[in-house]
């Protein structure tokens, strides 16, 4: 009679324990969930919205290793019991993590790269660290200017020198533009940092980073970083028109900001069409630039749009307000999702610096001479909006409220969230 009471008992507990660590896995998934969608990394699946289940399940499918193979397919392996418990690691939490942000300086982009870093202070809600890769005689003037920016809570920066690989250093430094290939090896040498967002110095937000830093939680199971397209219309395209090489889809992809789940592209094997062998990210870059080097014109840019074209489920893709470019408007707007405004600016081709596009350079200008602690409105808003005026004679200019359409909305929203004392929010 002991036997089965005994048996019964172990029976009972074990399903308690079993139960409890299941209850604890969907506690932190839906903690998660209620603080907004975290940073994606390649060791952890996270719970699906409603419209992409399907899929997501499929990614994770139990047809693949889960020993509970009679469960209908449709069921997410880290929904299982013993999955929950033993399989996967409880979310971790990033909100109360920086957002990375990094960016290359080499040459006269002192001015271009601090005005990039303001606009990216003004509306962000999280805290900020900035990666600043630049040449040494530029990092006295960068560290003199950071350092004046009084709120030091709201974000933190490192400096590093240009480097690149000793035995082909020199090649990599006069690709394209000077240092611009330094992008590639990010996620080699910024080995502890999980998610990064990369940009230009060209590059102005209108929009708070928080926004965009969030695609990182749409990530699916396969996706290792964002890209915009480079064209919106072929008929326009440069890669479908020019290219001598293979490019991501039908009109390639811009690379000016790039959002990087770093972890993803240190682990993943890259399919190519140099071996039949997938490499990884750091065995990859030579090979690809010792084919291609004839053939590339925007060099790192072209780079990545060989690896993507082979990858091309490795990749998210963001709509063209994320990395809004004169080719937008210059013959014509494209860009028909920026409705409702423009979210991250591009002046690419040098136009904050001639007259080519005038309201370009009108944005970049009010952001230049904006000093922190004036009055957004009457110090940014409104000089802009008068700048503005002046444009009408081009195309771009002819579209000019999507200039400051979202500019305006930012702006009403950090003012909104500093009266209700919203405690991330840091008053600049």
């Amino acid at each position: 009679m002991r036997r089965p009471v005994s048996r019964l008992v172990l029976v009972c507990l074990v399903c308690g324990f079993c139960s409890l660590l299941y209850g604890l896995t969907q506690r932190g998934g839906d903690d998660t969930e209620a603080q907004g969608p975290p940073a994606a990394s390649s060791s952890r699946v996270w719970r699906a919205e409603p419209g992409r289940q399907q899929q997501r399940c499929k990614d994770s499918s139990v047809t693949y290793w889960n020993p509970y193979w009679m469960l209908p397919t449709g069921v997410c392996g880290k929904d299982c019991l013993w999955e929950a418990a033993f399989r996967y690691n409880l979310p971790v939490k990033h909100d109360l993590g920086p957002m990375h942000l990094a960016v290359v300086a080499c040459g006269e982009r002192l001015e271009e790269t601090v005005t990039m870093l303001k606009s990216a202070l003004i509306f962000s809600r999280k805290l900020l660290h900035f990666h600043i890769f630049a040449e040494e005689p530029l990092h006295n003037d960068f560290n003199t200017i950071l350092s004046s920016w009084e709120f030091h809570q709201k974000f933190k920066y490192t400096l590093y020198p240009i480097s690149f690989p000793m035995e082909n250093a020199a090649e990599w430094r006069k690709l394209f533009k000077p240092c611009a290939s330094q992008r590639l090896f990010l996620p080699l040498i910024l080995k502890d940092v999980d998610s990064l967002l990369y940009v230009d110095t060209d590059i102005l937000f209108l929009r708070p980073v928080d926004d965009i830093w969030s695609f990182l939680g749409q990530f699916n199971s396969s996706q290792i970083a964002a890209m915009a397209p480079e064209h919106e219309e072929p008929r326009i395209g440069w890669y479908n028109r020019f290219a001598r090489h293979p490019f991501y889809g039908k009109t390639g992809i811009n690379s000016g900001v790039m959002l990087m789940n770093m972890t993803r592209i240190r682990n993943k094997r890259f399919k190519n069409d140099m071996t039949p062998v997938s490499l990884h990210w750091g065995d990859i870059l030579m090979p690809l630039l010792k084919k291609y080097k004839l053939n590339i014109t925007w060099g790192d840019q072209d780079l990545l749009n060989i690896v993507f074209s082979h990858n091309p489920e490795s990749l998210f893709i963001f709509p063209c307000p994320w990395n809004y470019r004169p080719d937008h408007c210059i013959y014509g707007s494209n860009c028909n999702k920026a409705e409702d405004g423009i979210f991250i600016l591009h002046g690419n081709r040098g136009v904050y610096h001639d007259e080519k596009q005038p309201a370009f350079r009108a944005v970049y200008r009010a952001l230049t001479n904006y000093t922190f602690g004036d009055d957004l409105i009457h110090s940014l808003l409104y000089p802009l909006e008068l700048e503005l005026q002046k444009t009408l004679h081009t195309y771009c200019g002819r579209i000019h409220k999507l200039f400051t359409k979202q500019l305006a909305k930012s702006i009403d929203d950090l003012y909104t969230r500093q009266s209700n004392n919203t405690p991330e929010e840091v008053t600049i």
